[in-house]
């Protein structure tokens, strides 16, 4: 597996236009946009190398795309899917509350709902136990679901 970053997205670019351009390329583990940025995962180097030579500053929805091989340090952690985020809860809160379970190693709100990467499996299928749907500041049934991929 290999993880690109892709900058200078568009606000109006969602991860299904990012997915549907890069597949193009090579299969697609995942893919997912935080704000003006985003990051897919390719299964193979070689299918990588051949989006970023193709699709580096690439216009997408009027922006010239950066896509480059992602330099972030590779922590092993266990990524939640969780839904229905009210709008007016912010990072840290979200953090604090999956915290009350173990490590949180990443947390990022993306409209309604967010990722939650916990540092350890065994405490992010708590978390799920725990917190699936439950109240979260008067958000009825906001999930956990299951491990992202």
């Amino acid at each position: 597996m290999v993880k690109l970053f892709v900058g200078n997205l568009s606000p109006d670019t969602t991860a299904e236009e990012l997915r549907a351009l890069f597949s193009q390329y090579g299969k697609i583990s995942e893919c997912d946009i935080v704000k003006n940025y985003g990051f897919v995962l390719m299964d193979s180097k070689a299918q990588a190398d051949e989006a970023i030579r193709s699709l580096h500053h690439y216009e997408l929805n009027g922006q010239p795309m950066n896509v480059e091989f992602s330099r972030g340090k590779a922590r092993p952690s266990t990524k939640l899917h969780v839904g229905n985020i009210g709008s007016g809860c912010t990072n840290q809160e979200l953090r604090a509350k999956f915290e009350e379970y173990g490590p949180v190693a990443e947390c990022d709100i993306v409209k309604d709902y967010a990722f939650v990467h916990m540092e350890r499996a065994e405490d992010a299928m708590e978390a799920i136990k725990g917190l699936n749907n439950t109240d979260f500041q008067g958000w009825r049934g906001w999930g956990t679901g299951r491990p992202a991929l």
